[in-house]
Parts: structure tokens; C-alpha cells; sequence
């Protein structure tokens, strides 16, 4: 279950993303049917797991069958990916010690959110932070990067105008030690697991 404050994180990156988009207009070219980002695992927090968990439960109420189609992309994912995961596969946890071998796992793997035939996410009110602020600029402790498909032929200072302000980690740190307790999982994992738990 998804704690309390997880709607307020949401909001909060939900409205920076809008504020960069705006920012940003046609140098940022992510729209529906654009998958690029879709495909090749990523690490995601016990908080994302939640919230892709209670996602595929509300899916579930609204649309059986479309949510019976994302488990079943999850599961096949899962096995598929088993054997060479990362971490300890019975509980989804990565291993940090293997971020190395994290780095060319699954790059080819499409999320099991992603209904292909249209190129839409069957979860996405329900993404991890990690979609929620991929396209426009955002800086990391590389530097500033953005999605390979946008800001193509932009100066450095036309990328930096659109950068993402984010101001809530302390608040989704806190919220991700709750979702952890609560889970009884510490760590990261990626989407198949949280959606096979």
C-alpha cells in the first residue's frame, strides 16, 4: 500500500515536469506512442513498487482485462530475466554491489506496463519517479541530461533554461522508508518484480 504523502510527492513532480515541459515546447518531443524510455529495466524504489502495485489494483476495478495483460507481460518478463538478475531474484532486491552488471541487464526488455500495439503506459498515473521526470532536463551527478530524442540541435544554454526543479526528495526519501517498512523489502528492485510480488 501506497503511504499517504505519496499523492503530495506526486503532485509536486507532476508540476515541475509541466513548468520544464512548458519551458521546454518543441524541443521536447516526448508524446503518446513515443517508447523510447519504455524499453530496458531500471531501478525503482520500494515507493514506486507500491504505487505501480496499487495502480495495477485500480486498473484491475476499471479494466480486468487490460490489467491481466500487464500481469502477464510482468510474469513473462520475470522469467525471462531471472536467471541473470542482478541481485536476489526470489525478492526483486538488486544488488548494489552489481551495478555493473545491472548496467546491460535487460536493456531490450519493454516495460510490462507498456501496451505495445498503441505505445501507451496501461499504469501510468501510477509510474515510478524515474518516467515521471524523464524528457526534459534534469540534473544528475553526471550532469545535465535529457531524453537522446529531444532537444536535438540545442545550445547548452537553451537545455539549462528547461531544466526540471525538483524540491522533493527529503519528502519521497521519508515516504520510501515507510513503503519499505510496510513492505517489509528494503532496497531497489524493477518493475516485473513489484508487479509479481
Amino acid at each position: 500500500m501506497v503511504p499517504a504523502g505519496d499523492a503530495r510527492l506526486v503532485q509536486i513532480v507532476d508540476a515541475a515536469v509541466a513548468d520544464a515541459a512548458r519551458r521546454a515546447g518543441a524541443w521536447l518531443k516526448c508524446a503518446p506512442g513515443c517508447t523510447q524510455c519504455c524499453y530496458g529495466v531500471f531501478a525503482i524504489s520500494q515507493l514506486d513498487a507500491a504505487r505501480l502495485r496499487d495502480g495495477l489494483a485500480a486498473l484491475e476495478e476499471t479494466d480486468p482485462a487490460r490489467a491481466a495483460a500487464v500481469r502477464e507481460r510482468a510474469q513473462a518478463a520475470r522469467l525471462r530475466l531471472a536467471a541473470e538478475f542482478p541481485g536476489d531474484a526470489a525478492s526483486g532486491v538488486l544488488d548494489e554491489t552489481r551495478a555493473e552488471e545491472f548496467e546491460s541487464f535487460g536493456n531490450e526488455e519493454p516495460c510490462p506496463a507498456l501496451d505495445r500495439a498503441p505505445g501507451l503506459c496501461d499504469l501510468y498515473a501510477a509510474r515510478p519517479m524515474t518516467c515521471r521526470v524523464f524528457g526534459p532536463p534534469l540534473r544528475t551527478v553526471e550532469g545535465l541530461g535529457v531524453c537522446e530524442l529531444c532537444f536535438v540541435g540545442a545550445s547548452e544554454d537553451e537545455v539549462a533554461r528547461c531544466e526540471v526543479h525538483l524540491d522533493g526528495d527529503a519528502m519521497e526519501d521519508a515516504l520510501n522508508v515507510e513503503a519499505e517498512s510496510a513492505a517489509g523489502i528494503s532496497g531497489e528492485t524493477i518493475v516485473a518484480w513489484a508487479l509479481t510480488r
